[in-house]
C-alpha cells in the first residue's frame, strides 16, 4: 500500500503508528479534524488519542482538546473522545449521543454555527489558533498534493491554517475518488473578495487535490477502515405522505411556470424524511435534475442510477452502510456524475441564491407563525445543530421545512403556539409540510399564516387547542399583528417537562 497510496517518496519516512501520531498532539491544543456526516473522518488516531487521554486521566493528569470538524463524524472520533472526557470545546456540529449528553450536562462547551461560516471565521482569527490538522485522505500524489477522501468539509482550511498536519491514508476509500473533487482556492476575506465563478452546479472551478506544505506534515498513518453512518429507516407512512405532498407541490409549481420542468438544484438535509422525498422523485415526471447540496444520500444515488438526476454537487457522502459499500464498489459508475467541494463553497450563501436552490430541511418544531426550531428540544436541550439548514433556507429560491406532526407517540406536537428556540425566523420559512398537508406561506401575513398552518399542518389531536389559543390571542394579545398570549405561549413545553405530554 505504501508505494500505491503514498506517491510522494519523501513523505514515506513520516509513516508511523496511530499511537505514535497521537503522542504528537499536546493537551490543551486545538485540533481541526476531517469528517462530515460520518464520511472521511480520521478513524485510527482519535481512538489512540482517546486511549492516551484515559491513561493521563487515570494518572491524575488533565488532558482535553478543542475539536473542530466539518460537521458530525463517527463514533471512533466524537464518541471515543467524548467518552474519554477529552473534548472541552466542540464546533460546528455534533450528532454523537455521548457528546450530546455531555453538552447538555454542561460538561462540554459547544459552538453551534452555520456551516458556511466556519472557514471564514477560522481565517478571521475569532476561533483562535489551529495547532493540528488531523485529516483523512485517500492518497498522496507524486507531486505532494493530497487526494481527498469521501468528504471535503473544512479540510482545505485546516491544512492551510494548522501549524502541524497529521494524515490518515485510508486504503478502504476507492481510488476512483481521485478526480471527483473540486477544491477552490479563490476565496478571500474582505476587502479582497471577488465573485466565485460558479454559475451551474456542475461547473468545476478548482483543483482535484489539496495543497499542503510537506514540511508541516509530521505524521502519516495508514488505515483500512470503512466510513460509518447510521442506516436509513425504510420510509414509514408519514414520510411517504410528506413526500407525496411535496411532489404534488412541485408539479403545481411547474404547471404555474414558477419552476422549470427539471426543477431547480435540489438541496436536501439529512434524515429519513428527506431521503423519502428523494426516493419519491425516482418515479416523478421530473427529468434532468441537478443537486447542489451538502451531502449525497441514498436517495440521490437512486436518482443518479435511474437517470433522473444528471449530477450532484456536495461536500460529502451521507450514506447508509449498504449504500456506502455499494458506491465504494461501483465508484466508476458514478464518479463523473458527482463532485465534492469545500463546505464554504457547497454552503455558500451567494451561490445558493445565484443557483436558485430548492431547500428541503427537517425540524424539531414550528409555531403557528412559521418560526422554526431545528436544534433544541424543549428550548434548552441541544439535539444536533443548525448545520447548513440556515445557509440554504435564507438564500433558497424555495425554502421548505418538513416534519411529522407528532412525536413521542403523540405526546409532542410539532406545531406549537410558539417555538421554544428559534433557528429560522418566519421570513425564511416559505413552505411547511407535515403528513397532514402542505402550507404555502409565501406572501401571507402572520395571522393568515397561523390559520393556514393550523388547518394544513397540525395534527387533529392538537388542532382544536391551537385554534383556541389563536382565537383567544386575537382578543387578548398586547398587539394584533402576531397575536401572542405571553403567559401561555410556552405552556405546552412546560406541561411536557412536568407531565410527559403536551396534551392538556
Amino acid at each position: 500500500m505504501k508505494e500505491r497510496r503514498i506517491g510522494y517518496e519523501a513523505l514515506r519516512s513520516k509513516l508511523m503508528s496511530a499511537q505514535d501520531a497521537a503522542r504528537l498532539i499536546a493537551p490543551g491544543t486545538t485540533v481541526g479534524m476531517s469528517g462530515f456526516t460520518g464520511s472521511g473522518y480520521p478513524k485510527a488516531v482519535p481512538l489512540a488519542l482517546a486511549e492516551r487521554i484515559e491513561a493521563k486521566h487515570a494518572a491524575g493528569n488533565p488532558f482535553s482538546l478543542r475539536v473542530w470538524t466539518g460537521a458530525s463524524t463517527g463514533p471512533e472520533l466524537d464518541g471515543a473522545l467524548a467518552k474519554a472526557d477529552g473534548i472541552e470545546f466542540r464546533l460546528p456540529y455534533n450528532s454523537d449521543p455521548i457528546a450530546r449528553d455531555k453538552i447538555n450536562r454542561g460538561e462540554m462547551e459547544y459552538f453551534d454555527m452555520h456551516l458556511s461560516q466556519v472557514a471564514p471565521m477560522a481565517w478571521q482569527g475569532f476561533l483562535g489558533p489551529l495547532d493540528t490538522a488531523l485529516v483523512e485522505i485517500s492518497g498522496i500524489r507524486p507531486d505532494g498534493s493530497l487526494i481527498p477522501s469521501s468528504s471535503v468539509g473544512n479540510n482545505k482550511t485546516w491544512l492551510d491554517r494548522a501549524s502541524q498536519v497529521i494524515l490518515e491514508v485510508n486504503s478502504w476509500q476507492n481510488p476512483a475518488l481521485e478526480g471527483m473533487h473540486d477544491i477552490y482556492y479563490g476565496t478571500a476575506l474582505p476587502p479582497h473578495r471577488v465573485p466565485i465563478p460558479l454559475v451551474r452546479p456542475d461547473d468545476r472551478i478548482g483543483e482535484t487535490g489539496f495543497r499542503c506544505d510537506p514540511a508541516k506534515i509530521i505524521a502519516i498513518v495508514e488505515t483500512d477502515a470503512p466510513d460509518r453512518n447510521l442506516p436509513f429507516k425504510a420510509p414509514d407512512e408519514d414520510a411517504r405522505t410528506i413526500a407525496g405532498h411535496l411532489l404534488e407541490f412541485f408539479r403545481h409549481e411547474v404547471a404555474r411556470g414558477r419552476l422549470p420542468a427539471s426543477l431547480l438544484p435540489i438541496q436536501s438535509g439529512v434524515g429519513n424524511i428527506a431521503n423519502a422525498v428523494l426516493t419519491g422523485l425516482v418515479d416523478s415526471p421530473f427529468e434532468d435534475m441537478t443537486a447542489y447540496t451538502e451531502v449525497i444520500q441514498d436517495g440521490m444515488l437512486d436518482l443518479l442510477a435511474a437517470g433522473k438526476l444528471r449530477m450532484a454537487s456536495a461536500t460529502a457522502f451521507s450514506l447508509s452502510p449498504e449504500a456506502a459499500a455499494g458506491l465504494n464498489a461501483d465508484m466508476e459508475r458514478f464518479r463523473d456524475k458527482m463532485v465534492l467541494r469545500p463546505q464554504e463553497i457547497s454552503n455558500h450563501p451567494e451561490l445558493i441564491r445565484r443557483l436558485g436552490c430548492i431547500a428541503m430541511n427537517g425540524l424539531i418544531e414550528a409555531d403557528i407563525y412559521g418560526n422554526v426550531n431545528s436544534t433544541h428540544v424543549m428550548g434548552s436541550r441541544i439535539q444536533n445543530g443548525i448545520g447548513g439548514s440556515g445557509d440554504f433556507a435564507r438564500n433558497a429560491y424555495v425554502s421548505i421545512f418538513m416534519t411529522p406532526s407528532l412525536a413521542k407517540g403523540g405526546a409532542i406536537s410539532a406545531i406549537v403556539p410558539q417555538v421554544s428556540h428559534v433557528d429560522h425566523i418566519n421570513q425564511d420559512v416559505q413552505i411547511l409540510v407535515t403528513e397532514q398537508g402542505l402550507a404555502d406561506l409565501r406572501g401571507l401575513s402572520p395571522k393568515q399564516r397561523a390559520r393556514l398552518i393550523i388547518e394544513k399542518c397540525a395534527h387533529p389531536l392538537y388542532r382544536p387547542a391551537l385554534s383556541d389559543y389563536f382565537e383567544r390571542a386575537l382578543r387578548s394579545s398586547y398587539g394584533k399583528h402576531s397575536p401572542s398570549l405571553l403567559a401561555e405561549a410556552l405552556s405546552w413545553h412546560q406541561r411536557f417537562v412536568e407531565t410527559g405530554t403536551m396534551m392538556a
